[in-house]
């Protein structure tokens, strides 16, 4: 099914505004519900997981899809994740709408696909605060002893820059980066090895993919930690952050002009395509 750009706009602009939950909880609250119902109509089975945080009852979405057979509803399911809150100030275009709208496209065409395991799409809360919402999460597989084929957390997918220059490198980064910012960065720690080669490989003909394996869990790299990703991290889940590398390429970031005219629409379709076929390669079945 191809992307329908109509929708990927439509979504940004009922996403885009400051969602927080001081400054503005109701805005938080219609992102809320506005992904609930997107995940509704695309045919997943939804729920949502309350946590306590900032002195109240706050949400995680959640919508899994899961395949016919019932060997693969008992399988360790993928999961596609991004967060919905935004600082204070700032009406978080790419920072993190634009993640928001590509895992909506997917969430969308997943049920024409055949699957080897369940997707498990989750809306974190509270990421901005520190991680809030994916802790509480991770906390509760831990608890729970459930296991996961492994994770996949957007961050920042909106925006990109064929400016020479474009992009700066975080410090200590031990590759080589690009100084144009039009890529894409896919950040695993080692026990996700596998799972970052995986995931680069499929994507690669989408888009051009910088991958960068961390050792332990980032903690020489803080960079690297700054979004859900390292929830599932601490916990001992393998799991990979995609980005355009936030500030470091994104004027923008944070501020009150992240809006939906600064981010780049077609690099964002080419992400989501990426996506798609990173999780047919990680959760699909071939057809017979």
């Amino acid at each position: 099914m191809p992307l329908d750009r109509n929708q990927l706009k439509d979504d940004l602009q009922r996403l885009v505004g400051e969602r927080h939950p001081l400054s503005s909880p109701l805005r938080l609250q219609e992102a809320e519900a506005y992904l609930h119902r997107q995940f509704t109509e695309a045919g997943l089975t939804v729920m949502k997981q309350p946590f306590q945080a900032l002195g109240g009852t706050h949400h995680n979405v959640i919508g899994t899809v899961f395949p016919a057979s019932a060997q693969g509803q008992s399988a360790p399911p993928l999961i596609l994740a991004a967060h919905f809150d935004t600082v204070q100030g700032s009406p978080g275009a790419d920072d993190n709408a634009s993640a928001l709208a590509v895992m909506l496209q997917v969430a969308r065409q997943v049920r024409a696909m055949t699957l080897a395991r369940p997707i498990r799409f989750i809306a974190f809360n509270l990421e901005e605060d520190n991680l809030l919402g994916s802790s509480a999460y991770t906390a509760r597989l831990r608890r729970n002893r459930e296991a996961i084929h492994g994770a996949i957390v957007l961050e920042c997918v909106g925006y990109a820059s064929h400016q020479h220059n474009s992009q700066k490198i975080p410090p200590g980064v031990p590759i080589a980066v690009p100084t144009t910012g039009n890529f894409l960065a896919v950040i695993g720690n080692e026990r996700s090895q596998d799972l970052t080669g995986s995931i680069a490989q499929a994507m690669k003909p989408h888009l051009p993919i910088v991958p960068l394996v961390v050792p332990g869990n980032g903690e020489k790299l803080p960079d690297t930690r700054r979004s859900d990703h390292t929830s599932f991290w601490e916990q001992g889940f393998q799991a990979v952050m995609l980005t355009d590398t936030a500030n470091f390429r994104n004027p923008h970031y944070h501020r009150p002009t992240d809006t939906l005219d600064t981010l780049n629409l077609d690099f964002i379709a080419s992400v989501a395509d990426g996506i798609t076929a990173a999780v047919i390669a990680l959760a699909g079945r071939p057809s017979p």
